[in-house]
């Protein structure tokens, strides 16, 4: 495997390969490019070049590689070295890092049929094709989920969808709503609400992943992810965006009113002159019009209700004609005020401050501008990818430096509900967080922290100083490198979602080729703590026959994903099911964890199912 990057989200990817898959990795970074990678399966070649230039990627054994993931923050430097790498190597898999989106797919496509042969198959029977994904559309729901207390966490992807939320016990010894199945269970109590936020290393403080009903039912207090809806997702999805001033604001209250009071004058005019002249009521309109502009003849020997009709209608022009000034005026303001940043309203209360709008703060703003929440953005970069997003959907921004004094009060972070701090520099998110809490001693706070334990030593401060708030820490590199590092063994995952400093991975698996799951029933093929099966999609292959068993219910129409499956029913090598596991429980699922080693040198039998008496293989 060969890993290019110039980031943490690089070094992240070549560590899970290696020491989750068990891969060896070649990793090409600039010399200063981030951290020392100490896994001895990864070996660190340094090139200045970028993008990598051929004797580059030679010399890294891209003609002999299996799969090369390209995750530099420039699109364009990603697709000329995409480009050359397919040139060098049609049988590569390719793994490319893009922020564009509609690029990327196109991207994607082109590079396939570039191979000039079916992009599924070659003669190694690898999969050579390209996948394009985003590190920040696969962060930015757990971190907008972060922000906001009680939001649910979603994962879209193939058409499927998955939700997921938070669900906190009633108190100390009551037991959490458990959903349709509990994913997880949380470190931190009702009781604790600034408790210990776990990772991997943080051994009994860690949160339990895909726990069994002993484990649920024995954890009275602790909190719960749990699964609430798994479906397809639907055609067309409704977005909350706002495309400009609505006519509502373009004009204030008062100059509608005023406007509205001469149109009604007018109108009575108008009738007063069809029923005083006699005259056609068109005419009479016309008329009042004339004498309004003040462009009609002078009524001079006309019966006197028209001569006063027209002095009325002459002084009321007087009276349209500032008010037609002062309504354009305001137009014309309230389209360029559209056109600019919007500043925060005075009474904003119960908002998120959202600190820096790169190319995961602009996702997470998109996010929580579906979701419905008030947003205020704080960024000291005027021409920032950002900002542009923030302008059309007329979200607050101020510019500025988030670390001099009055910045963060402009935001009016001292009446927000939660501060979620996403620049690339950990010394500013931390600063921000520390300043935000002395204004705002109850503020929830999300940081983007790439150092565990400089995480860590954050938490323990935080909590002794304000132990009634929460703090939260994510990263984003460790929430997008399951992504990339699946998707660098050939396979696609749905999403992640974070569950405190872990990840839970869901992927769409096909049994064929399963030994862990092939011939096994969906109870026998659950494993407490490393995968566990949600449901079954019957869009795959041709529905199973699961109606005659009991509690079972019929597919549904049109296929989709039967998510109450029975737990007795046989899994098939032509089923195709949706799978919540750990990173390491994946890699032992795809025949590339730590645990799978020994089993593929000595399981023998046991590998293949249960036996006849029910008994389980050993776990790992």
């Amino acid at each position: 495997m060969i890993v290019c990057g110039d980031d943490a989200l690089a070094h992240r990817i070549a560590g899970e390969l290696a020491e989750v898959y068990r891969q060896s990795v070649v990793l090409v970074t600039p010399a200063a490019g981030g951290p020392n990678v100490s896994e001895p399966r990864v070996r660190v070649q340094h090139a200045d070049p970028t993008p990598p230039d051929e004797p580059t990627l030679v010399e890294a054994g891209v003609r002999r590689a299996e799969a090369l993931a390209l995750l530099y923050e420039d699109d364009e430097v990603n697709m000329r070295a995409a480009f050359l790498a397919r040139r060098l190597n049609p049988h590569l898999r390719l793994v490319l890092r893009m922020y564009n989106r509609n690029l990327g797919h196109r991207m994607a496509e082109l590079l396939d049929q570039a191979r000039g042969a079916d992009p599924a198959e070659d003669d190694g029977g690898r999969d050579a094709t390209t996948i394009v994904l985003s590190d920040a559309d696969t962060a930015a729901p757990a971190l907008a989920a972060t922000a906001v207390v009680g939001t649910r966490k979603i994962v879209q992807a193939d058409g499927l969808l998955l939700r997921a939320a938070e669900r906190i016990p009633a108190g100390p010894e009551d037991a959490a709503d458990t959903g349709l199945v509990t994913l997880a269970l949380l470190s931190s109590t009702a009781n604790d609400p600034a408790g210990a936020d776990g990772s991997d290393r943080s051994g009994r403080l860690a949160p339990r992943l895909l726990p069994d009903d002993a484990d649920v039912r024995a954890a009275a207090g602790h909190g719960t992810v749990v699964l609430e809806a798994v479906g397809h997702e639907p055609a067309v999805s409704r977005r909350r965006e706002s495309r400009g001033a609505s006519p509502r604001e373009l004009l204030s209250p008062r100059v509608r009113w005023a406007l509205a009071g001469v149109c009604a004058a007018i109108t009575a005019l108008a009738v007063a002159s069809w029923v005083t002249t006699g005259d056609h009521p068109l005419h009479a309109a016309y008329l009042t019009l004339l004498d309004l502009f003040a462009i009609g003849d002078p009524a001079h020997g006309e019966p006197t209700a028209r001569q006063v009709l027209q002095l009325l209608a002459g002084l009321l022009g007087l009276v349209l004609l500032p008010l037609l000034i002062a309504g354009a005026l305001e137009a014309l303001g309230a389209y360029r005020s559209a056109a600019a940043l919007r500043r925060p309203p005075r009474g904003l209360a119960g908002h998120v401050v959202l600190l820096g709008l790169g190319r995961v703060g602009t996702r997470v703003l998109v996010q929580l501008n579906e979701l419905g929440v008030p947003v205020v953005c704080v960024e000291d970069d005027p021409d920032a990818r950002g900002i542009a997003h923030a302008r059309t959907l007329r979200v607050p921004v101020v510019l500025g430096d988030v670390t001099q004094e009055g910045v963060l009060e402009a935001a009016k972070i001292h009446r927000a509900r939660a501060l979620l701090a996403l620049t690339s520099a950990d010394t500013t998110n931390l600063e921000a967080a520390l300043y935000g809490r002395t204004l705002n001693p109850d503020l929830l706070v999300a940081l983007r922290l790439y150092d565990d334990d400089f995480a860590s030593t954050v938490y323990r401060t935080l909590r002794a100083a304000h132990p009634e708030a929460l703090t939260r820490s994510r990263s984003v590199s460790t929430l997008a490198a399951p992504a990339f590092a699946t998707a660098m063994m050939g396979r696609r995952i749905l999403g992640a979602i974070a569950v405190e400093r872990r990840v839970l991975v869901f992927a769409a698996l096909d049994i064929a080729g399963l030994p862990q799951f092939e011939g096994r029933t969906v109870t026998e093929a659950f494993r407490p703590g490393a995968w566990r099966i949600l449901a079954l999609d019957t869009g795959s292959t041709e529905a199973p026959e699961v109606q005659d068993l009991p509690g079972s219910a019929a597919p549904p129409e049109p296929p989709g994903l039967l998510w109450d499956l029975h737990p007795g029913y046989v899994l098939r090598p032509e089923d195709r099911v949706v799978v919540a596991a750990t990173r390491s429980g994946l890699a032992e699922l795809l025949g590339q964890g730590p645990a799978a080693e020994p089993r593929r040198r000595g399981a023998g039998t046991q590998e293949s199912g249960r036996s006849p008496s029910g008994e389980q293989p050993p776990q790992a």
